[in-house]
Order: structure tokens, then sequence, then C-alpha cells
């Protein structure tokens, strides 16, 4: 008994401590030291240059500036590039989540960053006749795990899941729909690819839309033959279908949410939502016992990984398990696709939820970026695509190799980049109507950066990471378009997202400045004049000074946090915000008043950014 029981003990602690990774049994690593789920952006450093744009930003009584609905309820999104142009796929609701009906919709971008308004691929499923429980409206709602796939001749298919509300799962399933992207940007007719076994439909029973094998185009047939048969691909479909007729192959309990890479060695890896992860050695005909991974700290949002274009690997999701809260949304790196550590933002802003819904979690969640065989986008980037609180829908763009570090000082111009175009080396935060971008202001050969705020609850933001320094002097120069409206916050951050540095161009027509706890007036300041900005860093006595074209207007004001060192100029068109916060209760709350109507806009000009 001795003997049995030592046996037993020393087989956990084998397992506990003598894993390796990339083996079945600890399929990947992360080494992190972890985030503070208290604030949105963990307090981690931000990748350099990352731009996140917001796609659609839902509006109920103007649907013409979101989708064309009106619905409110905007999710698990998905992104191809195919025919020199992006496509991203997402869910939507009236309302909330799992509540029919509902229908799928298609936004299309050639440059990632301006998108067409979206169109509807799948339109709401009327259900077969009869008494439906749980769902009186005889209507169906959509589910998707997979949203594209690119076949072996160049089709591009799209694809969403009908199910009954408000489990599309299983028994309650219809089944798998397929269409074809054409290339003049319509959309072929809409199929059953595969219908839902458990539910006992079939091609005989089942209405609305034919059967793919029907379709007279071959090329149509060939390439949902070939999806069908890579079962790489259809293991995203096991969790909707749950058939019991062996055409799935991963083992164990039905998991949700797979995203799969291949590592160096040629083994497919496939991250699961809430840290599960197996492995394939021939392309997902078989896999290892799926594990959850203890090192993968996240909750039942969506976990991305893959191959990036400089031949190494990023994994992507909210690293915190606290239920409906999801943020940050982070990006972690490693060389082989089995360890990843450097773990570094994404995206760190949590707007305020302006709708209510059922389940409509906070935060930045169910990342997917662009899958293996589904287009490569020109340039290096890595392309994801997310939802936030579940209404609004992000792309972020993230330069490649995927950094933190600057060396060197300072000194942006602006001048030498196009307007509207990209603004290397800085983070930008562009809510549709908050936008940042370079402006042919005060002229074309003279040109600057513009945040243009009209966003009633959310700002435009920018962020410029310089080198880490303990002594440093930053200066630039700034303009407002207004003075009696808006704000403009300048804050330099440390490496752990700290503010000691907070300087407000105010709604009031005054600049102030933080003096540790309190504030200092620094002047007046004027509509359309520019004024240059110094400030003098000292982060060893934990103190800084500003002054006004050449003027000191504050002197030796105290830190408003402590802070070893700084590495960040931030410009925001608002108030730093903590909420939601860990406790904010996502079936609490309303509808926030004025949220489809734009304010008047406030507008900042920022130049000569020189920071030594």
């Amino acid at each position: 008994m001795k003997t049995t029981i030592a046996f037993f003990l020393c087989s956990i602690l084998t397992a506990a401590f003598f894993t390796h990774p990339g083996m079945p049994e600890e399929p990947v690593r992360v080494v992190s030291e972890g985030i503070d789920p208290d604030v949105h952006d963990g307090r981690l450093r931000p990748a350099l240059g990352v731009e996140n744009i917001q796609v659609v930003r839902a509006n109920r009584t103007h649907p013409e500036m979101a989708d064309r609905f009106g619905w409110t309820y905007n999710h698990a999104p998905m992104l191809a590039y195919w025919n020199g142009k992006f496509y991203l796929e997402y869910l939507s609701n009236p309302f909330g989540e799992h509540l029919p009906p509902g229908q799928t919709l298609v936004a299309n971008s050639r440059d990632g960053r301006n998108w067409d308004i979206p169109t509807q691929v799948f339109p709401i499923y009327l259900l077969r006749p009869g008494p439906i429980s749980g769902n009186e409206s005889g209507m169906a709602m959509m589910h998707q795990r997979m949203g594209f796939y690119v076949a072996p001749n160049g089709r591009l298919l799209v694809l969403a899941f009908y199910g009954h509300a408000p489990n599309p799962s299983g028994a309650t399933g219809i089944g798998r729909v397929v269409r074809e992207a054409n290339r003049d940007g319509s959309y072929g007719p809409i199929y059953f690819l595969r219908y839902n076994s458990l539910a006992g439909l079939n091609e005989s029973n089942t209405t609305t839309f034919p059967f793919y094998a029907r379709s007279n185009d071959r090329g149509f047939v060939d390439a949902c033959n070939a999806l069908l048969a890579d079962k790489l691909k259809t293991m995203q479909w096991r969790e909707e279908d749950r058939s019991t007729d062996g055409f799935y192959t991963v083992p164990g309990p039905i998991l949700q949410a797979p995203s799969v890479y291949h590592r160096k060695d040629g083994t497919a890896v496939a991250l699961f939502k809430a840290s599960w992860a197996a492995l394939s050695s021939d392309e997902g005909n078989s896999w290892s016992v799926p594990v959850r991974v203890p090192s993968i700290v996240t909750d039942g949002a969506k976990t991305w990984g893959q191959r990036t274009e400089d031949g190494r690997y990023a994994i992507v999701y909210n690293p915190a398990d606290f239920g409906s809260h999801r943020w940050p949304l982070a990006v972690a790196t490693g060389d082989e696709g089995i360890v990843f550590g450097n773990m570094l933002l994404v995206n760190g802003e949590v707007a305020p939820r302006r709708f209510f819904g059922r389940a409509k979690d906070f935060g930045l969640q169910y990342v997917r970026g662009i899958s293996e065989g589904n287009g490569d986008p020109p340039g290096s980037d890595m392309w994801l695509t997310y939802s936030g609180n579940k209404e609004d829908i992000w792309v972020s763009r993230i330069p490649v190799p995927i950094r933190d570090r600057m060396i060197g000082p300072v000194e942006d111009t602006f001048d030498g980049l196009e307007a509207g175009g990209r603004i290397p080396d800085w983070n930008i935060y562009l809510p549709r109507w908050a936008p940042t971008a370079v402006a042919a202001f005060p002229s074309a050969k003279n040109k600057s950066l513009k945040l243009e705020d009209r966003d009633p609850y959310d700002y435009a933001k920018a962020v410029r990471v310089f080198a880490e320094a303990t002594s440093v002097r930053v200066a630039f120069r700034v303009l407002a378009r207004q003075s009696d409206r808006g704000r403009l916050d300048i804050e330099v951050l440390d490496h752990r997202s700290c503010r000691p540095v907070r300087i407000v161009f105010g709604e009031e027509g005054r600049v102030r400045a933080a003096n540790g706890s309190s504030r200092v007036d620094a002047g007046p300041y004027q509509a359309g004049t520019w004024y240059r900005v110094e400030i003098a860093i000292n982060a060893g006595e934990g103190k800084y000074s500003v002054s006004l074209n050449g003027k000191p207007v504050v002197a030796s004001a105290v830190f408003a946090e402590p802070s070893a060192s700084v590495e960040r100029l931030l410009f925001r068109t608002g108030e730093f915000r903590t909420e939601p916060t860990r406790q904010t209760d996502r079936y609490a709350g309303a509808d926030l008043p004025g949220a489809d109507e734009p304010v008047p806009p406030s507008i900042y000009y920022v130049d000569d950014v020189v920071i030594r």
C-alpha cells in the first residue's frame, strides 16, 4: 500500500515539475510576470506602433452610421485577406447574446484602416413550422467558430452556423451554411454545407437553402469538398455540430474555438478557449489528448496563435481569469511556437458599454487573426480582429517584428508622412468618431498630428514610446481649435503605465499640471494658437517642470505617482478612465444617453515632437 501511494505521489510530482513544453502534456508554455487586472492595460508595455482601429461602432438610432440595421450586439469577428481586400465577418443580434433573430455580416477594406459599411451575408433564418421550446420568435440565431476558407482552387468560401436559441449547439443546431465571395464584391447563393445529424436534419427536411452538392458550379463544389476534407479546418465545427458519425478527430471533451498553427517542426498546435491545447503530427487526422495549459491564465474568451512574417510566433489572448471582464488584449512571442514570453499590450482601452444587453461582457475579446491559408496582406504586419464589449468591432495592426523598446532620441515632424496614412512608431487608438491622423496642417509641407473627438463616450489617443530614461526633456508644439470645450490630456508614463507627469489643456481654457495630488494652474491658452511645450523630467528627484513658449509656468512639480524612470509620451482627448472594474456587473446598467449622436468636435494638432 505504501509503495502504491509513493508511486502515485511521485507521478504527481513528475507531472507538475518535469513536464517539457512542446510535448502532449504541455503543448505550449507562456512565461509571464502577470498583469494588474485593476487597470485596463494590465500595466503592460505596449507593442510598438500598434494601430487599434474601430471597424463598426454600434448605433441603434442611426443605423446608416453603423451596419444599416441598428443592432447593438456584435461579436465573434473573423478575418481573411483575399483579392486585394480584407474580409471581416461577424455575427449580430438586435440586443444580446443568443437572443434571436441573428444574422452575419461582412465588412471590407483595402488597407485595414478604412472600412466599408458591412454587408449582410447570412440573413435571418425562419425555423421550420411548429412550436419550438424556448424560442417563441420562430427565428434562428447565428453562431460561428469559422468564417472563411480560401480553397486550393482560389475560391473564397464564407461560412456560418444556424441554430435554435438560446443554445445553438448539438441537438438544437440546424446546420452550417456556405456561400462564395465573388471577385466583383458580390456573393453567390447560400447553401447548407453540413446538416446537424443530432437534430435529425438532412436535405429532405431542411428548408430555405439547398445542399451545396446541388450547385451547378463545379469549382464551388470542389472548394466545399476540399474544406470538408481538411481536418485542421473542420475541427473548428465540432463544438456546434457534436455529431457522433466519426467526422471529428479531436478526442475528449467538447472544446471551444480552436486556433491552429504549425510550429517549426511541422506539428500543428490547437489553442482552445479556457487554456486548453492539443497537438497533431498528421494534419489533424489524430490529436493528442487535450490538456489545460497552466501558464495560459485566461477565462472563456478565445486564444489566438500564429506564425509571424519574421519566422517567429505570437500568441494573443486576455491574460486574466476574472469571468466576464476581459482585458487587456495582450501578445506574447516566441521562436519555435512552443515557449512564449515578453508579454506586451495590444489594446487596453475598455470604453463604456453604451448599450445594455444579455451577456455583454466588458472588454476586448474573442480575438482572431488570419488563419493559415486565408491570405497574406501586403507588408509584414500581424492583423487581428475582436469585439469591444460585444457591441463594437475592432481590428489591430501590429508591426512585425514585435518589439517594445526604443533607442536613441525622438524627432518627429510628420512632414514626410502621407496625410491620413500610418504613423511609424506611434501607438494609435482610433474610434470611428475620434480619429487620429497625419494632417496637412498648417500646410502640405508642414504636416502635424491631428486628434479629433466627436464621441460622447470615447476619445482619441496617441502614444509615443521613447528610450527609457531617468532624466529627459520632452518638447512639442500643440494647437487647440477651441478652448471652451473638450480637453487634451498630456502625460508621460513609466514602463508600468504609472502617470507621474500630467498636464491638461482643459475645457475652461486653462492649462493645468499635476503637483502630487493637487493641480497647478499654468495659465490660459487661446484657440488657434501654437504653444511650444517643454517638460524637464527628473525621475531621481520625482519632479518635473513645464514651460510654455519659453516661459516657465510650473517649477519642480512633484510626480503624481512614484516612478523611477519614464518611457512614454501620451496625448488623449479625454480623462483617464477606470470603469468598468472587475466588480462591475455585466447584467446591470442601461443604455447610455446620447450614445448615438456625435458631439461638436474638439480638435488638437501636435507637431515637432522632440525627446532627448
